[in-house]
């Protein structure tokens, strides 16, 4: 593809940068996010993520929240103490059905999922801690720090601590012009679930990739030879007809 561009030798309105990083399956620090200090202005970035080739117009962040909520240590055989598992049951259901007000044309809702619990040292003590994990795929309609404080303000009883709000989701113009000619090639933009190097991007982005996203992560994950001469031909025409 790059070799097709540059021998071609037709003028373009913009100038192409390609950046071949690692650690983007988990997110890590010295991948993506230690190269864009070093890169010069980005105005939109292609991501090759499998989509099929069709485009991405958005992406789910991800946040990992560790809820606390307080009890009072008592005897289970007498009627004292609070129980950090009960107060923790309101807070769980409040979580389970929580729609924020926002939410995006692409994506949907956020999703809310507590996914661990963990509470007690013994069975003869009414715990005073349930500590929980909460796991929250955030959309394009609130950045993941908005998200955090509408969580908060849900369950003030609950102390919620992200481990990291560095996952942000992302979206890009239906009328950007990479979605228009995508468009006029036949592709159809949809919102993708799943979490790539876009979340660490500072600048617009779109993915955009041979491939099905159904088969990453799994014992034989593959891409066909046809699926890969069908992505060269789809860039170059893509980049050909480019205007930005």
């Amino acid at each position: 593809l790059a070799a097709y561009l540059f021998m071609s030798g037709k003028e373009r309105s913009y100038n192409l940068v390609f950046l071949a990083s690692c650690e983007e399956e988990v997110s890590g620090r010295d991948g993506i996010e230690a190269a864009i200090p070093l890169l010069p202005h980005i105005d939109v970035a292609i991501v090759g993520e499998p989509t099929g080739m069709n485009p991405a117009i958005a992406e789910k962040g991800l946040m990992v929240l560790d809820a606390e909520i307080d009890g009072v240590a008592g005897h289970a055989a007498r009627n004292e103490g609070v129980n950090a598992i009960y107060q923790a049951m309101p807070v769980i259901e409040t979580l389970r059905h929580l729609r924020l007000p926002k939410e995006s044309a692409t994506l949907g809702p956020v999703k809310i999922s507590v996914t661990q619990i963990n509470a007690g040292t013994q069975h003869n003590v009414v715990p005073s801690l349930c500590k929980m994990v909460v796991d929250i795929r955030t959309t394009d309609a609130y950045t993941n720090e908005e998200t955090l404080a509408r969580l908060r303000e849900a369950v003030p009883q609950c102390r919620l601590t992200p481990r990291s709000t560095r996952l942000n989701p992302s979206g890009i113009s239906p009328d950007h012009p990479i979605i228009k000619r995508m468009t006029i090639l036949g592709a159809k933009p949809f919102g993708s679930p799943t979490l790539s190097d876009q979340a660490l991007m500072p600048w617009q982005s779109v993915k955009l990739g041979p491939g099905d996203s159904s088969r990453s992560h799994t014992a034989d994950e593959y891409i066909t030879l046809d699926e890969i001469r069908e992505a060269i031909a789809t860039y170059i025409a893509l980049l050909d007809g480019l205007n930005i």
